[in-house]
């Protein structure tokens, strides 16, 4: 079943129109912004509003139908980052031009590297973004 424009644009409010992965704004995006099931269809997950994210192309492509990813310093397979579940700031922090996301946790780490959180069309808009003043954008 499709996910209807209302839902959509709940979804896209909720997240103050940002990925909610890469924090991406959407308006200074080159890249289409689209729902993300949290838990993916074919894991059984729903399209139930908790379970859906607001994420840029890049992001869901990347996440795609994963649960999961490996901590590079632990080596282990941990959760990735669940927006409705955990808070942003916890597992996650930007270098000090705010261009880079740093995992904090073995999820905020194993979540950068299986989404590529940090490739460099976004690590580029990011700098830009923040020189300008508009990044990184306010967390609810």
């Amino acid at each position: 079943m499709a996910i209807s424009d209302a839902l959509k644009k709940q979804v896209a409010a909720r997240a103050n129109s940002c990925c909610e992965y890469c924090l991406c704004q959407e308006k200074y995006s080159p890249a289409t912004f689209s729902i993300d099931h949290i838990i993916p269809l074919s894991k059984d997950g729903n399209d139930d509003i908790e379970n859906l994210a607001y994420a840029c192309q890049g992001c869901n492509n990347f996440k795609y139908n994963h649960l999961s990813g490996f901590d590079s310093i632990t080596g282990q397979n941990v959760p990735l980052f669940n927006p409705r579940t955990q808070d942003w700031k916890e597992h996650f922090m930007w270098n000090k031009d705010y261009s880079l996301m740093v995992g904090k946790t073995p999820i905020g780490r194993a979540t950068i590297e299986r989404l590529k959180l940090n490739r460099p069309s976004i690590a580029n808009l990011r700098g830009a973004l923040h020189i300008l003043g508009i990044h990184p954008p306010l967390l609810k």
